[in-house]
């Protein structure tokens, strides 16, 4: 059993490359923007950082999720941003393993700027670096390829590659 966390900051690629991933190991996928609230999508659509706060409750939700997961003995994928070391450290449970989707703050700043239907804009890209924590403890990926051939080399780091 594994639950794989693809990992980065809004705009990285996470929820393409996580579906793709799933896709690819016939697993399902969640995507941690669906556990939030409706008041902290609301605050992320107006360009305003989550503090700690805001984001425990979320960070519960996905906790049970992963700990849900791996008591039914599921293998999934989830896409979360995850940018602090207790973030991650919450939601660790059984066997799980981290994917870093790496990339300069100007390649994820253009990618923003053409992503259009998600709540999550540009305006909030400083704040999620300057959350960000790089794990040492995960697989880190370069976003500068397509999300095919990051798949491939996540597939060939995690020893999951057919």
């Amino acid at each position: 059993m594994l639950i794989i966390i693809v990992m980065g900051v809004v705009g990285a690629g996470k929820t393409t490359v996580g579906q793709l991933l799933a896709e690819h190991l016939g697993w399902p996928f969640a995507d941690a923007d669906d556990f939030h609230s409706p008041e902290n999508v609301e605050k992320i659509r107006n360009g305003h950082p989550l503090t700690n706060e805001d984001r425990r409750p979320w960070l519960a939700a996905l906790h049970e999720a992963v700990v849900g997961w791996d008591a039914a003995g599921v293998n999934a994928v989830l896409a979360c941003s995850a940018p602090k070391h207790e973030y991650r450290e919450a939601l660790q449970a059984g066997s799980t393993r981290f994917v870093y989707l790496k990339g300069s703050p100007e390649t994820i700043s253009s990618r923003l700027g053409n992503r259009r239907g998600h709540f999550a804009t540009d305006s909030i890209l400083e704040s999620q670096f300057a959350d960000l924590k790089e794990p040492t403890n995960a697989v880190t990926v370069r976003i500068d390829k397509r999300p095919d051939a990051i798949v491939e080399e996540v597939l060939a780091k995690l020893n999951l590659a057919n």
